[in-house]
Parts: structure tokens; C-alpha cells; sequence
């Protein structure tokens, strides 16, 4: 679910659970948290979103959806440094990198992921809307949504440079990229759209069709610098017993098919307003590249004790087993979300398993990101609700065993609310995200605009 919707969704979101005794996990003592910066809702953005990198500096780069000011919340949003500081305890410094302008400038607006970088340490995102194509939101042109490159100054302390690699055109083409790209071996970047591709009718009233897989292919040309966009699936949604609108975060095994999941669709639920509850899925690629790729359902997930509404991010284990998270499903008492694995059996059958059901108490509730694993196999993620002061938990979770531990309950304001990046890891084993909201931000409500973190010793 674009975090745009969900946004608006938690606000109202009231829950009994926390009454409930005896149904969560142990928290522990808390580690240290440290706010490193608090989005302030102005020039310097709010609400960042999808994933941060890190450079071999210490320096983290992310995108923020919201700038002001703007002409309106879809023609906007940021792209911005955070620079450790000289001696510790000192703050982190905030930089924006670049700022978009939008439709009515030709540019992106409205970031739905966050950034991966190549060996250069140039940033590759997207935006929702914004570009050269013709769709219409509302009656308004709003563009179709973006893929950017923030291309590295050669000198330090230089100007960071856009280039605008791909506008979406909608329909065929795809519309409204969202999540996080990933890079192959030759450099070609994928990501997903959560409409468009001209397949399926029933995904969402107000945007065409049920979403796409894209491959962008880099240019082979020296002197070229043309981007080449290839659909390699569209998604039919739930009539047709396929996904619907793909979440981004995909991963590529070593054979160079991708895995990813679908927030609805499939063919193993009745709720969600008959739309279904997502499924997980496999991309094969041709060998001869002369013919289409061929997609697999690896799982259609149901609701109930099985969990709804995958998210993206998945990660594989050494093994070769996916691991991800659901917004919803779960334990069919307190259905507030659940963490899975996915292991393949004979004749590529692939069997699910959940780890975890969340009770959206002090363990936290409704899960947006993936996970991220430590060297000893054990995985850490974030839940965007619940908690001992209900802005969410960062959390531990045991790849063999399911054992579950809260490593840090949130507390908004001036602490961070609502964690929905996935986490990162620094070279000495800290980790680093964002909240969509809290902070000590003015200008957001009563909220927060956002922070970015770490949680370490």
C-alpha cells in the first residue's frame, strides 16, 4: 500500500489490544536510540520514505514524498544527505540534494521508494508522479511517475546533477512506480508500478489495469544516453487467479530471476473486498531473450493465520529460502500483520511458513517493511503500529526458530513514529531507518515530519 494511503489510515487507527495480557513477547532492555535528524516540513522535506544507503564515508542518503513549498503534495518531495559530524555527539548535518519540481516542469514528484546506489555512489530512485506521460488524477495531469538518477559531483562539497532516466506513459507502459529498485550484474535497474500494464479491471477505481515488473537497461553506447523500458510482466489480478499491484523490492537470485510480492491479488482469499491477499511470485527469464518472461505464483497468501498484504523487500537465507512481511493476517485473533518464510520443495513447489503473528501490542503491529539479517542468521524489521507507547517497534526475529524479541520501542515525539523503511546495517553492526512521522517537526500537525535513526550500542 503506497505509504501516501496508509499514511491516513494509521492516523485513525484506534486499538483495544494493549488491554490484552499475556499474549505478546518479552521485551527487553532497551539499547541506545539516537534521533540523528528530524525533518522540520520545510525546504528540507517530510516524510521520508523507502529505503537509505550509506556511502564508505558514514554519509546516508534517502527521499523524503512532501517539500514545501510546492504547488501541490504530488509535485514535490526530496532527495537528501546526512554527513556524520566531526566529533562525537555533535548533530548530523542535513543537505538537500535536489529538490523535484514536478509535472508542470517536465520533472518527477512525489517519491513512493527510496535509493539504491552504484559503485560510484550515484542514487537511482523513483518518483509516483510527475514526468512527461498523460495521466490524469482527479481530472488533473499529475504525470505518470519517474525514474532518476542523482549523479555524484566529482569534487567534493559540488553539486549533485538529476538526470531523468525514464517517464512512465501509463496503460502498456505502467504508471506509478513504487518502491525500491535493484540493480543486476550488468547494471540494468528493475522495479515495479502498482498500475498500468493493460492487464485487469479490478484493482483500483481511480487508476488502469493491475500494475507491471519493468527492466530499465542502461545505455551500451558510449555517448548514448537513452534508457531502454521493457514490461516483462502485467499483472491480471485477481480474476485471472495473478497478483495485483506489485509492491517494488525485488531481489534477483544468481540465475537472474527476480521474486517479489503483490500487496492484492492471487487466488486464496475471499476478503479484502474480493480483491484478494496478495501473493509472492517468480519471474524466469528466456535464455534466447527473444521471448517473454514466464511468471510463477509461488504462493497466493489467504488471510487468516497465513497472512494478507504482503510487502516488498523480500531476502533470501543462505539456503535460498524468502523471507518477508505482511501488513495484515496473521493470528486470526489479533490479524496485525506476520513475519513468513518460503522454501522451496520438490518440483519447485514452494511451501510457506509463518515465523511470527504480531498482536499490535507491546511487540507491535502491522509490519510495512522487509527484514535485513545479521552474520548470525537472525533477521531485524520494524512494525509501524503498536509498541509500549504505540509508535511502533524495531524487532528480532529468529530465522530457525521463529524466537521474537522488541529491540526498541518508539515514542513519538520527539522520538520517531511510524518506522516503515527497511533497516541498514553500518560496518560495526548499528541500524540505521526512518519514521514517517514524529520528530521535533512543527510543521506536519501534531505529528512529527519524520526522522532518521539508529539503534546500536
Amino acid at each position: 500500500m503506497p505509504h501516501l494511503v496508509s499514511h491516513l489510515l494509521h492516523r485513525c487507527w484506534t486499538t483495544l489490544v494493549l488491554l490484552v495480557a499475556g499474549l505478546s513477547p518479552s521485551v527487553f532492555a532497551q539499547p541506545k536510540e539516537t534521533v540523528l535528524y528530524s525533518f522540520q516540513g520545510g525546504a528540507d522535506g517530510s516524510g521520508p520514505v523507502g529505503s537509505i544507503v550509506m556511502d564508505k564515508q558514514g554519509n546516508i542518503f534517502g527521499a523524503t514524498s512532501y517539500t514545501n513549498p510546492c504547488v501541490t503534495s504530488l509535485q514535490c518531495g526530496s532527495v537528501y544527505e546526512l554527513s556524520p559530524p566531526q566529533q562525537p555527539g555533535d548533530p548530523w548535518t542535513e543537505t538537500t540534494l535536489y529538490d523535484f519540481q514536478g509535472f508542470n516542469h517536465g520533472d518527477g514528484g512525489s517519491p513512493e521508494g527510496g535509493l539504491v546506489q552504484d559503485a560510484a555512489g550515484n542514487l537511482y530512485g523513483t518518483t509516483a508522479y510527475g514526468g512527461g506521460g498523460p495521466c490524469i488524477l482527479l481530472g488533473s495531469a499529475v504525470g505518470c511517475g519517474t525514474v532518476y538518477e542523482l549523479v555524484r559531483p566529482q569534487k567534493p562539497g559540488g553539486a549533485w546533477k538529476e538526470k531523468g532516466l525514464y517517464s512512465f506513459q501509463g496503460n502498456q507502459d505502467g504508471q506509478f512506480p513504487i518502491g525500491d529498485l535493484v540493480f543486476d550484474k550488468r547494471g540494468s535497474l528493475y522495479g515495479a508500478t502498482w498500475f498500468g500494464g493493460g492487464q485487469g479491471a479490478t484493482c483500483d477505481p481511480l487508476y488502469a489495469y493491475c500494475g507491471t515488473i519493468f527492466e530499465l537497461t542502461p545505455p551500451r553506447t558510449t555517448g548514448k544516453n537513452v534508457w531502454i523500458e521493457k514490461v516483462l510482466h502485467s499483472f491480471a489480478g485477481v480474476d485471472a487467479g495473478d497478483g495485483g499491484q506489485p509492491n517494488g523490492g525485488l531481489i534477483l537470485d544468481e540465475a537472474g530471476a527476480i521474486y517479489g510480492t503483490t500487496y492484492i491479488g492471487g487466488s486464496n482469499c475471499a476478503q479484502n473486498s474480493g480483491q484478494g491477499c496478495g501473493t509472492l511470485f517468480q519471474l524466469i527469464p528466456q535464455q534466447d531473450g527473444s521471448r517473454p518472461w514466464s511468471e510463477a505464483v509461488l504462493h497466493s497468501f489467504g488471510a487468516g493465520d497465513d497472512g494478507g498484504g504482503p510487502n516488498g523487500n523480500l531476502i533470501f537465507d543462505k539456503r535460498g529460502s524468502l523471507y518477508g512481511t505482511t501488513v495484515g493476517g496473521g493470528n486470526s485473533n489479533f490479524p496485525s500483520g506476520a513475519v513468513f518464510r518460503c522454501t522451496r520443495g520438490p518440483n519447485d513447489t514452494y511451501e510457506e511458513t509463518l515465523l511470527y503473528s504480531f498482536y499490535d501490542g507491546p511487540d507491535g503491529g502491522f509490519p510495512r517493511a522487509g527484514l535485513v539479517f545479521d552474520q548470525r542468521g537472525n533477521a531485524y524489521g520494524t512494525a509501524a503500529l503498536g509498541g509500549l507507547n504505540e509508535g511502533g517497534t524495531l524487532f528480532r526475529i529468529s530465522a530457525k526458530t521463529g524466537s521474537f524479541v522488541t529491540i526498541y520501542p518508539f515514542e513519538p515525539n520527539p522520538d520517531g513514529n511510524y518506522p516503515e523503511s527497511p533497516l541498514i546495517f553500518d560496518p560495526v553492526g548499528r541500524l540505521y531507518g526512518t519514521t514517517l512521522d514524529g520528530g521535533t517537526g512543527q510543521a506536519c500537525q501534531n505529528y512529527g515530519c519524520g526522522t532518521v535513526y539508529m539503534v546500536g550500542p
